[in-house]
């Protein structure tokens, strides 16, 4: 069964990055094919850094992210603590409307704030359809992955720790982060993180939020599609592959030594 077992398991490890591997190989390839290996090049990288039009895409992309974790994260910290406070009936009611944004389809979602901006634009003669309403948007569907993320960690939280800050004469916003954001730090992180993941890889929300004056790379690409579709897109997914790679295991890492810190300091307060 063991054998069974590891054998099941490098299939699926195999049928989920084996297209990966393949995508980072033949970004090195010298010519477009995508199915014959022609020899190790760097062409693809150097066209890469001199089209603009990806170059604009990335900067939104990644600017967008960026921004949106941070918005999502403080919103959905914020959130999650509020809630929390909640009696248990009100709290389930709350995070039943949480979840409905991860469960509805994208379409549905990018529809939705689609006519919404739309009547606002009509309305007032704001949010017209560009960076703005797509980074509210980013922000909207991220909110809902750090609640989800920050909740197990308060619940497993003392909550007499806080209580005790206070009673010891801190005032609440000093009592939150002295005593509270620590504990539920790597919940925060792992938020943080699926934010701006979501962020990245989000197509049809954005699609319908961004308008033509500030697209996002998978608009872009998928525009690209109709026309052509050159290896500079290989090069580029494996440069964000790398980069998403290379901040899990920094991240991983961090929160290890964090762990062992604990411990240690754990066992030398027991002696």
């Amino acid at each position: 069964m063991k054998t069974l077992s590891k054998i099941y398991n490098g299939l699926i490890f195999l049928f989920l990055y084996a297209p990966i591997v393949v995508l980072i190989v033949f970004s090195f390839n010298d010519s477009r094919s995508r199915s014959v290996w022609h020899g190790f090049s760097l062409r693809w990288y150097e066209d890469l850094f001199r089209d603009k039009e990806i170059l604009n895409a990335l900067l939104v992309t990644l600017s967008v992210a960026v921004i949106a974790t941070v918005a999502a994260t403080i919103i959905g910290t914020a959130a999650a603590v509020g809630m929390h406070g909640m009696n248990a009936k009100l709290r389930r009611v709350m995070m039943a409307v949480n979840n409905i944004p991860m469960v509805n389809p994208e379409i549905v979602t990018g529809i939705s704030l689609l006519l919404m901006f739309a009547f606002i634009y009509r309305a007032t003669g704001w949010f017209q359809l560009g960076y703005g309403t797509l980074l509210i948007s980013h922000i909207t569907f991220c909110i809902p992955y750090v609640v989800l993320q920050v909740m197990p960690k308060l619940r497993q939280m003392n909550p007499h720790m806080y209580e005790a800050a206070l009673d010891l004469g801190c005032r609440p916003f000093p009592a939150f982060f002295k005593v509270m954001l620590p504990e539920i730090l790597p919940g925060v992180v792992t938020g943080a993180l699926m934010a701006f993941t979501m962020s990245l890889d989000d197509f049809v929300i954005s699609l319908f939020t961004s308008g033509s004056s500030a697209q996002n790379l998978s608009v872009t690409i998928y525009s690209m599609v109709k026309r052509r579709v050159t290896p500079e897109i290989n090069a580029l997914s494996t440069l964000m592959f790398g980069a998403v790679l290379i901040l899990l295991v920094l991240v991983n890492v961090s929160q290890i030594r964090g762990q062992s810190k604990a411990q240690r300091t754990g066992v030398i307060a027991g002696r």
